[in-house]
């Protein structure tokens, strides 16, 4: 606008010195000098010297002037409060100043204020009758402020009718709870949550909660989460009037649904008081408050409630997934982990108690089957969110001081305790609990406990030995110092429970070698042996699901033996049996499961050995790793078949879909290389979208580790390119795995990959508009630009498909059109490419091009001189589909308008070529060509180029 141009030529000297200096600056160049910031695009400068311009300015109207500059940039930044503040100062000074009022329209829109806005927009039109753009803003604000008040009168009735009905005592029961639910409906709409909380919804809501019926507690929490959703001041009012010590309460009772529900608001709550939820509502008024309070104190309810026995174990996982969620950093860059150090301080020591209890003794804290692994994971990402030694010393120290201070030579229990919390810390942070498994005494007492008379502490000390020997230095300790006790253990006890965990430290320690058949720790057969016992106890379904579990974990084990991997997908029931535990509420399955699947598979990580490196190792009499023979790849296959036929897919889909605190990164990664191995032959995916493999994979592919997603989107990738995208990822999940495959162009990526998500990419830009624009909103376009240059025949066809789907936008159109490229050059040369499939894929774009942008017809005869030989060899392609295009472009040429290239084409060879396939007899497996033929040669006619019915001499 106008008042961006300069007024005087800039000055000389150096403004940030000047102002170090002390001197007077003069405002009018530094506004002259914020003008040039805003119109090279650098927004901060400008405001930067606006502010100093501000400062020293004593001129009202040149004020004015700066104040809607700012106004200006504000905007640009979309920091709408600013903008309508600076505005505003501006209009105190002018009232008709109608660039400040229509800057002021704009912030105050964009704040949700439409009825302030609508009024400064009706002034401008007044000052300015003619300016379109006024009209248009005046006539649209006022379609939306009439849509809202009908909203709101609409909401209104349908917050009080909803009311009416609740506070009926004599009302039908079905009626109250379907009431309940449509509240909860209504508050997810910022429109009802407002009307619930101003027509004096919490106390109604608070009546609910005390009825204890399921249904109506659930709702009522359902309701306060929609109502607390984005809305800071909204959601501080809610917690005071509900109050911590309820909410806290409600999600303590032993009902998972509702527990998770609470849990829920919890997070609503969080979201809006740390600006997490990132929707814009328009109430400046939340921005202002201080929610530190409100969060400190939720911090320290949640960390009460890890170890108080009122609390049930659904309420103790809830509160601790909270934890988990929001305490440690999200972004390592971010410099701020004091919630980390404050949990450390205030809760390490009630987290470890939760690890260390022994739920077979009485006295314990109530819990589920998954809140000790839960624990684990917050003590290891707790761990992870620390920065330097001296805060690692101190986690180190409250732990040690924790487990020593439960030694009691008097007091079994208390000993149990203390060795069940550091198995706690060998599933979490297994630095931290293997450097305590080394102190002096430790694993005396384990060894002690495995001798007991109490089958208790049996079970405990043979877990503890099971985690600490994770590691192979660790593992030859207790090779060495405790095999003979684990064997001693598993023939005398009776216990199944002590019996399967023994066999499951046996099985850790014989696989120590891994998949390295040289290195096998026990005699030959002896593997075999394990891991049939425990297919056994896998199929017992006598046996409760925690013992069975342990029977999984000796399998995760055991599976790096080729011979067992071989035996257990043959054992039909026991692969059933564990894929139906995999389904279960006990996920602390999960990383056994995966373990299983990933060793089965052999889809593990491999290194890859240079024969060089092996002569020289077997010439220095180094240790060469050796393949097992039942590890080739046809058996890999075989087994593949096994699983798929025994329904690893429906067991996947359900792992996948698990609390994402159990499905550890390492997990998802694990599930990422299983599916990837199980899509690998093309035949094989119907079979894995059919039982929802392809739903299940998109999630995999958006979070977790970078190589779990990099293995996800590959498998999806493989999966899109030969399925039907539609049946494969139906409703709207098809546009998520956009941006998976997208990933895969990156130039890091292998060939495969690139060639596979290339492929998966052009079977989904022939479905619709609609994803050919997300493609390139994924900015996939210049990487498939690229890979049309590759010298790779098959990438450069795949890639080169992709486009001819792609060109039907504009936005890739314009880029043809974009002079000082070659990008139009390289599509007409790649029709004369011998490669039919690249031929017909770059024949089929430029077809496209040319019929929707005829400035391309002029331009493609420019590129290369050889344009002419090239359309007639397309013309006589003895391929009808290439031939039928090269007939398509001929005639984009012809309705081009270019009359000069018309005639051009008519007087060469292409009309003798074009008359002989236009008079051939009707032909239906060519009839598409000769029908073309025809139009282009009724075209010429209708430009004068060819008289009827003439043919050349």
């Amino acid at each position: 606008m106008g008042e961006f141009s300069a007024r005087r030529p800039p000055a000389s000297l150096d403004l940030h010195k000047h102002f170090l200096m002390g001197e007077m600056a003069d405002p009018i160049q530094l506004k002259d000098e914020g003008n040039k910031h805003f119109h090279a695009g650098e927004v901060d400068k400008a405001i930067e010297c606006y502010t100093k311009a501000i400062k020293f300015c004593k001129d009202k109207k040149v004020l004015a002037v700066i104040y809607r500059n700012r106004s200006a940039c504000f905007l640009k930044k979309e920091s709408y409060n600013n903008a309508a503040s600076d505005a505003s100062k501006a209009i105190d000074v002018d009232a008709t100043d109608f660039k400040a009022l229509f800057r002021r329209c704009q912030a105050l829109e964009k704040l949700g204020k439409l009825d302030m806005a609508f009024k400064d927009v009706q002034r401008c039109s007044t000052i300015e009758p003619k300016n379109k753009t006024f009209l248009e803003t005046l006539r649209r604000l006022g379609a939306e402020i009439q849509a809202k008040l009908k909203t709101t009168f609409s909401t209104d009735s349908r917050v009080q009718n909803m009311f009416d009905i609740l506070l009926d005592e004599e009302m039908d029961k079905d009626k109250k709870e379907k009431a309940a639910n449509n509240l909860v409906v209504l508050a997810r709409e910022d429109a009802g949550a407002e009307r619930i909380f101003q027509n004096n919804g919490v106390p109604l809501l608070l009546d609910m909660l005390e009825t204890g019926k399921v249904e109506m507690v659930l709702a009522a929490i359902r309701t306060f989460a929609g109502m607390c959703t984005g809305h800071k001041a909204r959601t501080m009012a809610i917690i005071h009037l509900v109050g911590m010590d309820k909410l806290c309460s409600i999600m303590a009772v032993d009902n998972e649904d509702i527990a998770l529900a609470t849990s829920d608001l919890f997070q609503c709550i969080n979201d809006s008081l740390t600006g997490g939820d990132r929707r814009v509502y328009g109430k400046e008024e939340a921005l202002v408050l201080d929610a530190s309070k409100d969060l400190k104190s939720i911090l320290m309810a949640l960390l009460e409630m890890i170890a108080s026995k009122k609390v049930s174990g659904h309420g103790r996982d809830q509160a601790l997934n909270l934890l988990s969620r929001n305490v440690p950093r999200k972004d390592k860059k971010d410099p701020d982990h004091s919630k980390s150090l404050f949990t450390i301080d205030h809760g390490l020591k009630k987290i470890l108690k939760v690890c260390g209890q022994i739920p077979d003794l009485p006295d314990q804290l109530p819990m589920t089957e998954n809140t000790q692994l839960i624990a684990s994971v917050l003590l290891d990402k707790l761990w992870d969110d620390l920065r330097c030694d001296p805060e690692r010393d101190h986690y180190r120290e409250v732990c040690d001081e924790y487990i020593k201070g439960k030694f009691d030579p008097n007091d079994m229990d208390r000993n149990i305790h203390a060795i069940n919390a550091l198995s706690g810390l060998l599933q979490g942070p297994f630095e931290v609990g293997n450097q305590l498994v080394g102190r002096q005494g430790i694993m005396e007492m384990m060894v002690a406990l495995c001798g007991s008379e109490r089958e208790v502490d049996q079970m405990v000390a043979v877990e503890a030995l099971i985690h600490s020997s994770t590691k192979m230095s660790r593992a030859s300790f207790i090779i060495t110092n405790g095999v003979s006790l684990l064997k001693d253990i598993y023939k005398k006890t009776k216990n199944e429970k002590i019996k399967i965990r023994a066999l499951v430290g046996l099985c850790k320690l014989g696989s120590a070698g891994g998949d390295d058949y040289s290195m096998r720790q026990f005699s030959e057969g002896s593997t075999e042996k394990l891991a049939k016992q425990c297919r056994k106890w896998l199929c017992n379904s006598a046996m409760d699901t925690k013992t069975r579990k342990w029977a999984i974990e000796g399998l995760a084990y055991l599976t790096q033996d080729a011979d067992v991997k071989d035996e257990f997908v043959e054992d039909e029931p026991a692969m059933k049996a564990m894929f139906e535990l995999a389904k279960s509420k006990d996920k602390t399955i999960l990383y056994a499961v995966a373990c299983t699947l990933v060793n089965c598979t052999n889809s593990y990580e491999k290194k890859e050995i240079m024969p060089e490196l092996v002569q020289l190792a077997k010439f220095s009499k180094q240790h060469v790793p050796e393949q097992h023979p039942k590890d080739k790849k046809d058996f890999i296959q075989k087994r593949v078949k096994r699983m798929l036929k025994g329904g690893v897919i429906s067991a996947l889909t359900v792992m996948v879909k698990a609390d994402n605190l159990l499905l550890t990164d390492q997990t998802k990664e694990m599930l990422a290389r299983v599916f990837l191995a199980l899509a690998d032959d093309a035949k094989d995916r119907g079979t894995i979208c059919a039982h929802g493999g392809g739903k299940a994979l998109i999630p995999l592919a958006l979070e977790g580790s970078a190589i779990g997603k990099i293995k996800a989107s590959h498998a999806l990738a493989k999966i899109a390119a030969v399925s039907n995208p539609e049946i494969a990822f139906p409703g709207e999940r098809i546009y998520e795995v956009v941006r998976p495959l997208v990933s895969l162009l990156h130039p890091e990526r292998d060939g495969v990959q690139n060639y596979e998500a290339l492929l998966s990419l052009t079977n989904l830009a022939g479905l619709n508009d609609k994803l050919r624009v997300k493609i390139l909103k994924e900015k996939a376009l210049p990487e498939i630009e690229q890979y049309m240059f590759e010298d790779h025949d098959h990438i450069r066809q795949a890639a080169t498909e992709c486009m001819c789907n792609l060109v039907t936008c504009k936005e890739v159109q314009d880029r043809y059109l974009e002079d000082g490229n070659d990008r139009l050059k390289l599509l007409v040369l790649m029709c004369a490419e011998d490669d039919e499939k690249l031929q017909r894929a770059a024949a089929g774009a430029l077809a496209m091009l040319t019929a929707a942008q005829k400035k391309l017809c002029t331009k493609m005869t420019l590129v290369t001189l050889q344009w002419m030989e090239i359309l007639q060899r397309l013309i006589l392609h003895d391929q009808p589909q290439i031939q039928h295009r090269g007939l398509v472009i001929v005639y984009n040429i012809l309705n081009s308008d270019d009359n000069e290239l018309a005639k051009k084409l008519i007087e060469s060879e292409i009309l003798e070529i074009l008359t002989v396939i236009g008079k051939a007899m009707d032909n239906p497996k060519r009839q598409l060509v000769i029908d073309v033929a025809r139009t282009c040669l009724v075209k010429a006619m209708d430009l004068g180029l060819i008289k009827p019915f003439t043919t050349p001499s």
